[in-house]
């Protein structure tokens, strides 16, 4: 079958819209290009782009400075409102682990090391919000100098800690742990 000459209908002026071939035309390729997988050689100063783009060097101690900030500043949130509430507001650890898990995966990469420490830092982060909280709350920072507020920090957390907060603990290790291997992007 071969495509009609312009205009050979007769009845429109429209332009063709497809045209019919016996055969496909062939692929434009640059000359020597043999498509991937296939066996040859591509053609010379052919380097194709990785679908991501270039890879980007992933930087450790700026993802550890960054997590270690986030887990600071986590706390002083978590203990201000623990200060705050009289209930328990242990469930806020997941915001803690993705608070500390999100630099160290976006920054940090597929490192093998980072899960494990996004899990101690989430609990740490639990843990230095839970001090804060119920020493604050104890004390109401009505003039106590701040080395006495941490020296009673650690007895008065000790008689104060709750069965449910192994739970909480347990929320922010697994949370800190997954969600790090999940926001890390791979180099």
């Amino acid at each position: 079958m071969t495509a009609p000459e312009p205009g050979a209908d007769g009845q429109s002026g429209r332009p063709r819209t497809a045209q019919h071939f016996s055969l496909a035309p062939e692929p434009e390729a640059p000359e020597g290009y043999v498509a991937p997988g296939m066996p040859g050689t591509p053609v010379a100063g052919y380097h194709p782009e990785p679908a991501g783009g270039p890879a980007r060097h992933r930087r450790t101690g700026v993802a550890v400075t960054a997590a270690v900030a986030a887990m600071l500043a986590g706390a002083l949130a978590y203990g201000a409102a623990a200060a705050r509430v009289e209930g328990a507001i242990g469930w806020l650890a997941i915001a803690l682990a993705a608070a500390v898990a999100w630099p160290l995966g976006r920054l940090g990469g597929r490192n093998r090391l980072l899960p494990p420490l996004g899990a101690l830092l989430a609990a740490g982060a639990l843990f230095l919000g839970q001090l804060l909280g119920r020493t604050l709350r104890l004390h109401r920072l009505d003039g106590t100098p701040f080395g006495d507020l941490l020296g009673d920090a650690l007895p008065l957390w000790r008689a104060d800690r709750h069965p449910v907060d192994l739970a909480f603990y347990g929320i922010a290790v697994i949370g800190g742990f997954l969600l790090t291997r999940r926001t890390a992007s791979p180099q």
